[in-house]
């Protein structure tokens, strides 16, 4: 088999993963007996897109096809995939229609505009600016506050993804609300890996999560995508307690663009207190000149 396109790879997987989901009777198929194969086979999802098994597994062997809009409605169609999947579908063929990029190694690093800056300080809720891959690239004192210092860990280990997985984080932690918000940054990931997956910040954030998480394959492997997620997550701080808040994304301006993650509580909520007293605390250690801490 000829070297495969590393764009159409990607789309190869994700066609792979989302028909794996689906199962006969999901789309008035028979089940018939015994299969071999987690869902819809090759041939039965070709059928229901109206395309030939062989153009349809060279899409997902990741070899040089080039499906027209067309085609990709059709495929789309055959596997029930929302507006969020489907936009994700063509930007991933679109990708694959180009040429293999070839790499300039400039090495700049993201930059967060002054007027970004002013606004995470007039945010009256901890909020975090995140580059394309996930980096931590400014923070409000709220968000230091509720975090900690994240001045404390190297630019390079400033990542969302590489924070949530870190083998040193207590175990007791991966609980159903940490697979959520895991799954939600590896979501928000794949659909900045499907403009340039073979980005270096990408391939070695993935790669490195890859070989030391089992946990990160499995859930990698699934091919969520998601471009602004949200969810509810609980901070166990010994300053005040328990504060659950509410995350959502904002993307910010800027091709491919940065987002900005803003955790917030119901006012006059007791979390909404507690949050309060916690930034009243920051507040007075950052007078006193106390040492800093973290807790990402």
């Amino acid at each position: 088999m000829a070297e495969t396109h590393p764009y159409a790879r990607e789309l190869g997987g994700f066609l792979r993963a989302r028909r794996s989901r689906l199962r006969p009777q999901d789309v008035g198929l028979e089940p018939g007996g015994r299969r071999r194969v987690t869902g819809l086979r090759r041939e039965e999802l070709a059928m229901l897109a109206g395309l030939s098994t062989d153009y349809y597994q060279r899409m997902e062997q990741g070899r040089e096809v080039r499906p027209s809009d067309d085609v990709l409605d059709a495929i789309a169609g055959a596997l029930g995939l929302d507006a969020e999947e489907r936009r994700h579908l063509f930007t991933l063929a679109r990708a694959a229609r180009r040429p293999a990029p070839v790499r300039e190694q400039s090495g700049e690093p993201e930059q967060v505009p002054e007027r970004t800056r002013r606004l995470l300080q007039v945010i009256a809720a901890p909020a975090l600016v995140l580059g394309r891959h996930l980096d931590v690239l400014a923070w409000n004192d709220l968000a230091e506050a509720l975090f900690g210092d994240a001045g404390a860990y190297p630019p390079g280990r400033r990542n969302m993804l590489l924070l949530i997985f870190d083998d040193a984080r207590d175990r007791a932690s991966r609980c159903e609300q940490w697979k959520q918000q895991a799954l939600a940054y590896i979501a928000m990931m794949r659909a900045a890996v499907a403009t340039d997956p073979t980005h270096p910040r990408a391939t070695a954030v993935v790669g490195e999560l890859s070989i030391r998480s089992s946990e990160f394959r499995r859930l990698w492997a699934r091919h969520d995508v998601r471009e602004s997620v949200s969810g509810t997550k609980t901070f166990r701080t010994p300053e005040v307690g328990d504060i659950v808040l509410d995350w959502d994304t904002y993307p910010l301006p800027a091709n491919p663009g940065p987002v900005l993650l803003v955790f917030t509580a119901q006012p006059g909520s007791a979390d909404a207190e507690r949050l309060h007293l916690l930034a009243s605390l920051h507040a007075t250690r950052a007078t006193e000149g106390s040492p800093r801490y973290h807790r990402w």
